[in-house]
């Protein structure tokens, strides 16, 4: 997983950290430079801000959360729901294009939808440990909200 969150960085412009976090707020994948701590951090604050998210998604009857986003001085946070609970983060430049950045995460979830497992970061997984079953991943990607 891993290797996809840092070709995510690569490839889109702007793009400092990425990082899937999941339900219960563990640090799943991290892209390169990000260390355990400072994931451990962001994985913190992530889960958070989902939570926040989705209580007012439920107080006002709005569904789930697709999207949330954090605009500040110098940066931006983008959360993205994967259909298992978990979410996808990533930390970009204020000057970033947010909608190719919200365009890239659609791809980057339903692609991570059949990539993820329950294991955190620094754990060793048991290779001969059996894939998750098919057709778990949504089908259609999640719609950025801009």
């Amino acid at each position: 997983m891993a290797w996809l969150l840092d070709q995510f960085v690569q490839a889109v412009a702007g793009t400092r950290q990425v990082a899937v976090v999941s339900a219960d707020g563990l640090l799943m994948a991290a892209s390169r430079g990000l260390d355990r701590d400072d994931g451990d951090r962001l994985a913190a604050i992530v889960s958070g801000l989902s939570s926040l998210s989705a209580g007012v998604a439920r107080h006002e009857d709005a569904g789930r959360v697709r999207q949330t986003v954090i605009e500040m001085d110098r940066m931006t946070l983008v959360l993205m729901t994967i259909s298992d609970g978990s979410v996808l983060a990533v930390l970009a430049d204020a000057s970033c294009d947010l909608g190719l950045v919200g365009y890239e995460m659609a791809l980057l979830v339903r692609r991570a939808e059949t990539e993820l497992t329950p294991l955190i970061v620094g754990d060793e997984g048991d290779e001969d440990e059996d894939p998750p079953p098919p057709g778990t991943a949504r089908r259609e990607p999640p719609r950025p909200i801009w």
